[in-house]
């Protein structure tokens, strides 16, 4: 794991602690460092998709509604 980053793993999750990093293991051997590095930018480029959904999805939800206009009544 020299030259991964790091990853925060949930305490106690079985898949977390021992199933990721063995699959992350085993691919390493498979699949070349070319092909690790474009799913890896992938997965980045998906996490900003979601991330720019959001921030949309806020800034909607943070505009104030409209008020109402004045109509003058005679």
């Amino acid at each position: 794991m020299d030259e991964k980053q790091s990853t925060a793993h949930a305490p106690g999750c079985v898949f977390c602690t021992v199933v990721a990093p063995q699959l992350d293991a085993i691919m390493d051997h498979i699949w070349p460092e070319d092909t690790r590095e474009h799913f890896r930018n992938a997965r980045i480029e998906v996490l900003k998709g979601m991330r720019s959904l959001l921030d949309a999805r806020i800034e909607r939800l943070s505009q104030s509604e409209p008020k109402g206009t004045k109509v003058a009544v005679e």
